[in-house]
């Protein structure tokens, strides 16, 4: 006896208030829908993401999924400072859950089955770039840079980019980029093998169309499961590092270190460096 088939993971009716979901043919575009904050991830929009991408995986019409953010100035700029602030600084408790909601996200971007391209459409930052390396391709617009923050302003980017970025870009060039917190221009981030190809903003939707067509033509179980094969490493990186790191950032948020760092951001002045190496 033949099954039935089941026709679709989300409702009609469902709404989704950060984030839009496109669906045009054999793609879907997720985008991130908070263009005046540059697209940052509150805990909302992060389970927002994890439903639009089961979504698309139980959608047998869709063969690819790309990310992107809205607008011209921001793909992602990682977690969302404001709502760190409020909820989860001095409380390690709710930012070990939160943490949790984020780990799954690019647990379900990587067992999607399915080809994922990001559309860097602007500045890629944070947890913003974390997204990035967990799509398994990505086209820049050739205004954007890209950046690691977190040493900078009191975290550590152990959700992504202390495990990728060796394997994508080699050991000395990931440590430049996650302990010097410094701007990565498209130009370089093509020449390191952050992205794939560099466009004018204008062509960007066309290559990645293009790409996404290369990709449709490919035989599907054949991609689910070199995909599933590409990611031995990552695997081994993350299983072995994501626990301990969610532990050690919720512990680590009690510290002066975030405290600066996050004041310094939401007050818009520089962190005071000299200040937490003094103890003071």
């Amino acid at each position: 006896m033949k099954s039935k088939k089941y026709q679709s993971y989300l409702k009609k009716s469902h709404k989704f208030k950060f984030i839009k979901l496109d669906k045009s043919g054999y793609k879907a575009t997720i985008t991130i829908n908070r263009e005046s904050k540059l697209n940052c991830l509150n805990l909302e929009t992060i389970q927002e993401l994890i439903i639009a991408f089961k979504d698309c995986a139980w959608d047998d019409n869709i063969a690819v999924v790309v990310l992107t953010g809205a607008g011209k100035r921001a793909f992602s700029t990682g977690a969302d400072v404001k709502e760190q602030g409020d909820y989860f600084i001095n409380n390690p408790n709710d930012y070990y859950k939160w943490m949790y909601e984020f780990i799954e996200l690019h647990q379900v971007m990587k067992d999607l089955g399915k080809p994922t391209i990001a559309r860097l459409n602007g500045i890629v930052v944070g947890g913003g770039n974390e997204l990035n390396m967990s799509c398994d391709l990505a086209i820049a617009a050739d205004h954007i840079i890209i950046k690691q923050v977190g040493a900078r302003m009191g975290s550590v980017p152990a959700a992504g980019a202390t495990q990728f970025l060796p394997l994508i870009v080699g050991d000395r060039r990931a440590r430049e980029i996650i302990m010097l917190c410094e701007d990565i221009p498209a130009k370089k981030a093509l020449e390191w093998g952050l992205v794939n190809k560099v466009v004018p903003y204008a062509e960007l939707d066309k290559e990645v169309d293009v790409m996404a067509e290369k990709l449709y033509n490919k035989l599907p179980e054949c991609l689910r499961y070199a995909k599933q094969q590409l990611n031995v490493w990552r695997d081994f990186s993350w299983h072995m590092t994501i626990g301990h790191a969610r532990d050690w950032l919720a512990i680590h948020n009690l510290s002066n270190e975030v405290k600066e760092g996050i004041n310094s951001f939401n007050n818009k002045k520089k962190v005071n460096y000299k200040k937490i190496r003094s103890g003071k």
